[in-house]
């Protein structure tokens, strides 16, 4: 099932991981003393083409009974919403730019276009998700409390919707967002009140109220005659930049690799063994300038969850340092291309809508849900050792790939 124990599952030493953490320490380090006028000039360049973007796609839909303006005011609509959520709010939010002491680009100040507040935002995901990721129990991101996404949750009939689930949340991603913070798992389990979930709802109602106001009352009635196709773009920018956002997140979540721990684990975690769970439970995806730019560099999981609060712009120089790490201690690091990796993402989900016993695979040792326990027959759950003549050493990187060679699921 889930990774009860990070050392022996990374083939890693206690020494080797505390090394681990004070390299990543010093990564960290030198992108703090060497943040300067080259990031804010980048974020407030990104903000600069958003609002452009914005503003041209309003101008171009005041003339969409033209088709060529219709299609062009959506597709600037749909890209400044995208870049807005991604590279913008999502980053901001993370106080990836606090240092700038910019009141307007402040973690407490911005307000992101999207149904879900921001105040709740920063429970959820900046500290229950960032604080507990992927730890079965504790991080509702597992599965959002509406699809299971591990063999370690128990299968119940219900879970037979998994697809389902998968495409209305797609969908209708930033409307899943914002009732995330509900927490409907804990609901189920009595673990939450009703009176605590209202007082939440009432919250997420104010905001949706703002924003569907926004895009289906305000800008339709400015748009004159107009109004219907002004309705049928931001529809249709919103539905692009939910599917867009959806795939981003999935992708860095639940592929292959992505693995899941236990709270016995966490409850005994190092700074350094916080950091290796980081490595171990996220996924990049390849991308260029272009892609990395509207995925708000989350392209870049890993990174991501090792320095959530750096400036995104620095995730690809940080890559190239994190992934010789990973070289230097036999880890994976785990990528693909998009399309890999959420076909991964969706077959897990569209297996895991079955009950156990008609899955191939351990739950130790299935793609998805991986744990120390795979390595138990075969190695005996041995630390990792270095050859004193070659300076090579064997650790989990290498013991994935002898299973895979021996046949044994990976």
């Amino acid at each position: 099932m889930a990774i009860t124990d990070i050392k022996a599952y990374a083939h890693l030493t206690t020494e080797d991981i505390d090394q681990l953490a004070q390299e990543l320490d010093a990564i960290r380090a030198d992108i703090e003393e060497s943040r300067g006028e080259r990031d804010a000039r980048y974020i407030r360049r990104s903000i600069q083409l958003q609002r452009a973007l914005a503003v041209g796609g309003r101008i171009a839909l005041f003339a969409s009974h033209n088709k060529l303006a219709w299609l062009s005011g959506t597709a600037m609509l749909a890209s400044a919403k995208i870049i807005e959520n991604m590279e913008l709010g999502h980053n901001i939010i993370h106080g990836q730019w606090d240092w700038m002491n910019d009141p307007e680009i402040h973690s407490t100040e911005w307000e992101w276009d999207t149904t879900c507040p921001s105040v709740q935002w920063k429970h959820s995901h900046n500290f229950v998700h960032h604080k507990y990721t992927n730890v079965v129990g504790l991080d509702a991101d597992v599965g959002y409390g509406i699809m299971r996404v591990t063999r370690d949750e128990p299968w119940e009939p219900w879970m037979l919707g998994n697809p389902i689930y998968n495409m209305l949340l797609g969908t209708f991603f930033q409307y899943g967002v914002a009732l995330h913070h509900i927490e409907s798992a804990k609901l189920r389990k009595k673990e939450k009140s009703s009176a605590e979930a209202a007082k939440d709802l009432r919250v997420i109602g104010k905001k949706v109220v703002k924003q569907e106001g926004k895009d289906y009352v305000i800008f339709p009635a400015l748009s004159g005659r107009n109004w219907k196709r002004t309705i049928k773009a931001n529809m249709t920018a919103n539905l692009i930049r939910n599917i867009w956002a959806y795939m981003v997140i999935f992708c860095g979540h639940f592929p292959d690799g992505a693995e899941k721990f236990t709270v016995e684990e966490f409850e005994n975690e190092t700074k350094g063994e916080w950091y290796l769970r980081q490595m171990l439970g996220s996924a990049n995806f390849n991308a260029g300038p272009f892609m990395a730019f509207i995925s708000g560099n989350l392209c870049y999981q890993i990174e991501h969850h090792l320095f959530p609060d750096l400036p995104s712009n620095r995730y690809a120089e940080i890559a190239v340092r994190v992934r010789e790490l990973c070289d230097k201690y036999d880890l994976p690091y785990t990528t693909g291309s998009l399309g890999r990796q959420y076909l991964q993402t969706f077959w897990t989900i569209l297996k895991l809508a079955l009950p156990d016993k008609l899955l191939q695979a351990t739950p130790d040792d299935a793609r998805e849900t991986r744990s120390e326990l795979k390595f138990r027959v075969r190695d005996g759950l041995r630390e990792s050792f270095v050859d004193p003549e070659t300076g090579k050493r064997r650790g989990l990187r290498t013991a994935l790939r002898e299973l895979r060679g021996s046949g044994q699921a990976a």
